[in-house]
């Protein structure tokens, strides 16, 4: 049991710090600029992590020869997630970590066509060549070495949650103080007041359409 959940831990892990990779390209040719991207301090996107292993578990039994149906399932199992994902961080927070209403085909601003077709293509080159090659990899390490890092990675990895979430309570509790009904009054009003400190200003870096709702 502790070397399966070991395992899959390590899988998650390493799809969240590939995501991450994906989303520092894609921002850095977005805006021109390099930025620690993702909600966490470290370098994973957990969301990229907590789809793969979903769609590793659902869909690996059925990949077929026929990649209409691959692709159109793993948009529609990416979409759900991206979407209820953004809906919880809303409600949690308070706050709109990503808004695609200025693209086209786009569902509450929550999720855009773009995006899907990009992620459907990525999750079947992740399920028909990539996990077996990383699984197959990932077979070959010690029992007992692989359980060691994971219990590294894990405790990494939880202390960063703490912190993260610490950093989101302050710019909560900041917000609750400015009497201000504009998004971007706030968001000015936040970064002053906290700018300074590396680890807010990474997260606000990293969200540049952060918007408090």
């Amino acid at each position: 049991m502790l070397y399966f959940s070991s395992f899959y831990f390590l899988l998650f892990m390493i799809y969240s710090f590939l995501g991450w990779c994906i989303e520092m390209m894609e921002r850095g040719i977005h805006y021109r600029r390099i930025t620690n991207r993702g909600f966490l301090i470290g370098p994973y996107c957990p969301i990229y992590g907590y789809s793969a292993i979903i769609m590793i578990f659902l869909l690996t039994p059925f990949v077929t020869n026929n990649p209409i149906f691959t692709f159109l399932i793993c948009s529609i199992i990416c979409a759900i997630i991206e979407y209820g994902t953004s809906y919880a961080m809303e409600k949690i927070f308070q706050a709109r970590w990503w808004d695609y209403s200025d693209r086209k085909f786009h569902i509450n601003g929550r999720i855009c066509l773009g995006n899907l077709i990009a992620f459907g293509m990525l999750s079947m080159i992740l399920l028909n060549y990539l996990n077996p090659k990383i699984e197959q990899w990932l077979i070959t390490i010690n029992h007992t070495i692989m359980i060691t890092i994971a219990l590294i990675l894990f405790i990494i990895y939880l202390l960063d949650t703490i912190v993260s979430f610490n950093i989101i309570y302050k710019i909560k509790s900041v917000k609750r103080n400015i009497k201000v009904d504009s998004t971007e009054e706030i968001k000015k009003i936040v970064r002053n007041i906290i700018f300074p400190k590396n680890l807010v200003k990474r997260l606000i870096n990293a969200f540049p359409t952060l918007k408090f709702k």
